[in-house]
């Protein structure tokens, strides 16, 4: 089996660690020359995962060509903003019908596409895959059992992704709603900015239970308005991945929200987003141009967006929550 990766960030790299225990063959690729020289002189990338090491099997290319070319399953993992032009470059060397598993999570900023939107306006597939759940990468690398769900409508590419990713610690449960597993990793990843907010302005734990039992009520509002299936919020993909990425100092837009929360200053809250990829961040603002395309009303959405943008108070996500509209 041949497995080409898109993305050498921390959570390429960590599912290529699951693959090397399967001993499946994969090429990894990076859009940048000197990473690339970086992971194939050291095998290692210390800032992200320190504690791994890819095994000298797994090739390092920046062509994305090499990366595509005779395999069994392409993954994308790399951060949504770079999707559409990995895309274009993609579809030079598609055969057709290529089976493609998506590991980022988003909305496209100018199109308000989801990253299975995105794919198949320029590669001509329907053997699409969304593979997402509570998983951070530390925890992959240190093989904690961990469950994902997988949401596709190919019975072919969903006993590839079992074949070359179930192991003894990998657990994957499998659905048919792409639509809603998209959801539900976008949003949980902007509800977590409010989580974090909260955690800064030193909320309570039942405060905090009240916030994640709305957020999931909030989530199966947007599933059940764009066509998915609102048990997916009690998938891993959904419950699963907002309780952990609300409630994780490893949550990135987590710490994000936590520094507005704690009124950090303006220097601080910039050198954290410049140094650090927030998804949750831009996720945010397409999310409320989405929203508000198509009149959806979501009133922690627009609130966070007000304190994110327009210096509203962080405690209006407390009058949000504490509100009966």
């Amino acid at each position: 089996m041949k497995v080409g990766i898109f993305g050498t960030g921390a959570y390429g790299l960590s599912l290529t660690s699951i693959l090397m225990d399967n001993s499946i063959e994969v090429t990894m690729w990076t859009k940048f020359e000197e990473e690339k020289n970086l992971l194939n002189q050291t095998r290692k990338n210390e800032k992200l995962l320190p504690n791994f090491t890819l095994d000298s099997s797994v090739t390092i290319t920046t062509s994305v060509e090499e990366c595509a070319k005779n395999k069994d399953l392409l993954i994308i993992a790399i951060p949504l903003i770079f999707i559409h032009d990995l895309c274009q470059e993609l579809k030079k060397f598609i055969r057709g019908e290529e089976k493609i598993c998506i590991a980022s999570k988003g909305i496209e900023q100018n199109t308000l596409l989801f990253a299975h939107e995105i794919i198949t306006k320029y590669i001509d597939t329907s053997n699409i895959a969304v593979l997402s759940g509570p998983s951070f990468a530390k925890d992959i690398i240190l093989k904690k059992p961990i469950g994902l769900t997988l949401a596709t409508n190919s019975v072919e590419i969903k006993k590839i992704i079992q074949d070359v990713f179930v192991t003894d610690y990998i657990k994957i449960d499998d659905i048919n709603d792409i639509i809603g597993t998209e959801i539900c990793g976008a949003v949980k990843n902007v509800m977590a900015i409010a989580s974090g907010i909260l955690a800064g302005l030193g909320v309570s734990d039942s405060t905090k239970a009240m916030f994640l039992t709305k957020s999931l009520k909030d989530i199966q509002m947007i599933i059940d308005e764009f066509g998915g299936n609102i048990e997916t919020s009690f998938s891993y993909a959904g419950i699963g991945d907002l309780i952990l990425t609300c409630n994780s100092e490893g949550s990135r837009n987590y710490t994000f929200g936590k520094l507005l929360g704690k009124s950090a200053k303006k220097e601080e809250i910039d050198t954290y987003l410049k140094n650090t990829t927030v998804e949750g961040y831009y996720t945010l603002h397409a999310v409320y141009e989405l929203f508000r395309k198509n009149n959806l009303c979501i009133p922690m959405i627009d609130i966070l967006y007000n304190i994110v943008n327009e210096n509203e108070s962080p405690k209006k996500i407390l009058e949000c929550l504490c509100s009966n509209s």
